[in-house]
């Protein structure tokens, strides 16, 4: 089982923290394993409490909820990043920038 899986998201158009987006995070078939909301420093410090085997996932970030809920208008009303775990001796950490009308991600330490 991997260690850790948390994530970080960041408005790129505030600079500020994005608190209260709804994650998911999925297996290869689509079930749910978990959800959670990042908190007031728009993180989520454990998204797999019980660790990850080997495989592929997807992160699902509500973003078109919390653009609306600040009165922004937006193109994305949800970022799907799908990852690979290899080494379950490791943790992992995927951050993501979002903008109305962007975003990017990466693999994170």
């Amino acid at each position: 089982m991997s260690k850790t899986l948390s994530t970080h998201v960041l408005d790129a158009t505030t600079g500020i923290p994005a608190a209260g987006i709804r994650v998911k995070l999925r297996d290869r078939d689509g079930v749910t394993i978990t959800s959670a909301e990042t908190d007031s420093d728009g993180r989520i410090p454990e998204l797999a409490p019980g660790g990850l085997v080997t495989g592929h996932y997807t992160l699902t970030f509500d973003t078109g909820t919390y653009f609306e809920t600040n009165g922004q208008e937006n193109f994305y009303p949800e970022v799907t990043v799908t990852f690979r775990v290899d080494d379950t001796a490791r943790g992992y950490h995927v951050p993501l920038l979002l903008s109305p009308f962007a975003y990017s991600t990466y693999r994170g330490s």
